[in-house]
């Protein structure tokens, strides 16, 4: 039999989508319309006479506003679709219902680093980390030694990783930018992916070591110290120094074996990038269906982004565990929509090139799909950037939607591990937890085959359902958290994707 050209997400729509790229003039027998111009894969098509000013409807949500009478068979997009700001009913907590948890001899496991505090990583990571970006040479040259020959004779062990940024020198000292900066360093010192750390400063950063330190209650031991390079003689001497410290924490290190544990020990952050028209189908709603399955295990998702949740949020705070959290998260958005505030930036409509080009006509239908990555599980708490992630189950993390800065305050909250969407296609990785990238499409699949850990295509293309994808991926990130590398972790990709959102004013 063969498959219908489109997909229909919802028998309220008033859209459909198209399956593959369709001419002008082919019959949709099943919505019994005739395409009126041609229409790019991933693309709507009107369904009914949609006149001026009437919304939109995808997954029965809205996305936008007829520009003008649009008849059947209009291939419809950003042209023709307005964005503009609606009401919204919140219902907090109305659709709120408590998660049947897996009882606990019955969860699924993984191979995980125990550490002694009970927190469990996906990775053994050694970090080096800087201040200030006047450490970064100094950070990466020590690092650099510690290649996958050296590490051999440490085979649990996984990397020596360098975490470099540009902040910390010339920016204001008060309030929320070097509080989220220090916020950012101490939480990825703290993750549970990093069984040591070595801190680099020149000396005389604004954010100076020892105050980082205190204000971030970290203490020196034998895994965790500090290097200063003015007082220990310049580069060369401090690399040395460096390299030396490091060798005494990897016995330690290389001691902690892999055990079997729950994966509610998982802590996921859930991120896509370069979306496409297919992303809201397949990979959106496949990984929502994972971390469904995995919060019932015990888990925690956490979804961010906020500038892509931006025009859904009420179907997130409708089904949040109490009100004031689902009010947490119209705060965030509220604050976004002030800082936004007459600049040309997306929360105000507009997506990127790629995004546009893949389908998507604005900001409103990208968070549809992007807000299905959370599944349909109860919200459980709303955090702002990079603060530690403690409650189970899915939450929320208010972040840029700028992937790598996202990704950081979900690393920092203590993600061990990230699930990354495309459509369009990406070459994201990220270390200290690795990142499993899932395709939206077959084609872009094909394409990037080397950087595309799964192909959720499959469903967009009638091979699969969304049910059976999200049991893949859940065994793909179980696989992965076990030690399984990941595409990007094979490619080498994850150095330089830690990015603390530069929330400053520099001088």
């Amino acid at each position: 039999m063969q498959k219908s050209p489109v997909i229909r997400l919802d028998e309220k729509d008033n859209v459909v989508v198209a399956r593959v790229a369709i001419r002008s003039g082919t019959a949709i027998v099943a919505e019994n319309v005739t395409t009126l111009q041609d229409v790019p894969l991933g693309h709507k098509v009107a369904t009914r006479l949609i006149k001026k000013g009437e919304p939109v409807l995808k997954y029965n949500t809205v996305i936008g506003f007829a520009s003008e009478d649009l008849p059947p068979g209009t291939w419809l997009h950003s042209h023709n679709i307005t964005f503009d700001d609606f009401q919204r009913d919140y219902a907090f907590s109305r659709d709120y219902r408590p998660v049947e948890l897996v009882a606990p001899e019955a969860r699924r496991t993984f191979q995980g680093y125990v550490r002694e505090d009970g927190r469990v990583g996906t990775r053994n990571v050694l970090g080096v980390f800087v201040v200030g970006n006047c450490g970064a040479t100094v950070a990466r040259k020590i690092a650099a030694h510690f290649d996958e020959n050296r590490l051999q004779a440490w085979p649990n062990g996984d990397y020596v990783v360098p975490f470099i940024h540009e902040l910390g020198r010339g920016m204001e000292m008060t309030g929320e930018p070097m509080d989220l900066l220090r916020r950012t360093l101490a939480g990825y010192i703290r993750n549970p992916n990093v069984a040591g750390a070595l801190v680099v400063a020149l000396g005389c950063e604004r954010n100076n070591i020892h105050g980082f330190f205190e204000q971030m209650g970290l203490e020196e031991g034998p895994m965790l110290r500090k290097i200063v390079i003015q007082d220990t003689g310049g580069t060369r001497k401090t690399i040395d120094e460096g390299i030396s410290i490091i060798e005494s924490m990897l016995p330690t290190a290389n001691a902690i074996s892999r055990q079997p544990v729950s994966v509610e020990h998982l802590s996921i952050g859930l991120q896509c990038g370069g979306s496409d028209g297919f992303s809201g189908l397949s990979a959106n709603p496949a990984l929502g269906v994972a971390m469904d399955l995995l919060v019932r295990q015990g888990g925690t998702a956490i979804l961010s982004e906020t500038t892509e949740i931006f025009g859904v949020e009420h179907t997130l705070t409708a089904r949040a565990a109490t009100p004031e959290i689902g009010q947490k998260l119209v705060d965030r958005i509220n604050w976004w929509l002030e800082y936004n505030a007459g600049k040309d930036c997306q929360i105000n409509g507009r997506v990127s090139p790629g995004n546009n080009a893949g389908g998507l006509a604005n900001v409103l239908e990208k968070s549809l799909g992007g807000a299905k990555k959370g599944g349909n599980s109860p919200l459980m708490e709303v955090y702002q950037y990079a603060y530690p992630v403690t409650k189970h189950g899915l939450v929320f993390m208010d972040t840029p939607g700028y992937d790598p800065v996202s990704a950081t305050g979900q690393v920092a909250g203590g993600a061990n591990l990230i699930a990354f969407t495309t459509g369009r296609g990406s070459c994201f990785g990220s270390l200290p937890a690795p990142t499993v990238k899932l395709a939206s499409n077959t084609p872009m699949y094909q394409r990037m085959e080397e950087d595309m850990d799964l192909n959720c295509g499959v469903v967009i293309d009638g091979d699969a359902t969304l049910q059976q994808m999200g049991e893949a991926i859940l065994d793909k990130i179980i696989a992965v958290a076990s030690g399984e590398k990941s595409k990007s972790e094979a490619l080498g990709v994850g150095e330089n994707e830690f990015v603390p959102w530069p929330l400053a004013v520099l001088a």
